[in-house]
């Protein structure tokens, strides 16, 4: 595996992005959907009452914050401050590598139940199959895979 390191002017490293999703609520339906459909592992989990002895009774419920693994990379989500309205717009796209298209298709199709396809996988003119759909949270991903190259070196359709 490549890591790409980026190096801002004035020296800062950044090693990855990781993307923080804002669920209005429904952070528990997205951890258990994205455990079926990604794989993905929960590091940690903590809700609003659990740390926060003033925080109103309606709120204590909800998930202040999570982090999952997902193969090598991190995605963190939460319920949001749940007495907020989140501003229009606020969505976060995420990109998903993967390395077997078996599992690409598998993880797009789960991902799209409920949701909506933008685009179904497909040949890419860059050499990898790829797919973007919206999910049932209204969370958008893009999906991709790198195709097998010919012995011409073009991809393999």
């Amino acid at each position: 595996m490549i890591l790409a390191v980026l190096v801002s002017p004035r020296g800062m490293t950044i090693r990855n992005a990781t993307p923080y999703l804002i669920l209005d609520g429904q952070a528990e339906r997205a951890i258990a959907l994205y455990q079926e459909a990604l794989g993905a592992e929960t590091e940690s989990f903590q809700r609003f009452g659990a740390f926060d002895d003033s925080c109103p009774e309606a709120q204590k419920h909800l998930v202040m914050h999570a982090a999952l693994r997902i193969g090598e990379t991190q995605l963190m989500l939460s319920d949001g401050p749940g007495h907020v309205e989140m501003p229009a717009g606020s969505r976060v796209q995420v990109a998903l590598d993967f390395d077997d298209l078996d599992q690409m298709q598998a993880s797009f199709d789960a991902l799209a139940k409920d949701g909506s396809v933008i685009q179904a996988p497909f040949a890419a003119p860059w050499g990898a199959m790829f797919g973007a759909l919206t999910d049932v949270f209204g969370v958008s991903w893009m999906i991709t895979c790198p195709l097998a190259e010919t012995a011409t070196g073009a991809p393999a359709q």
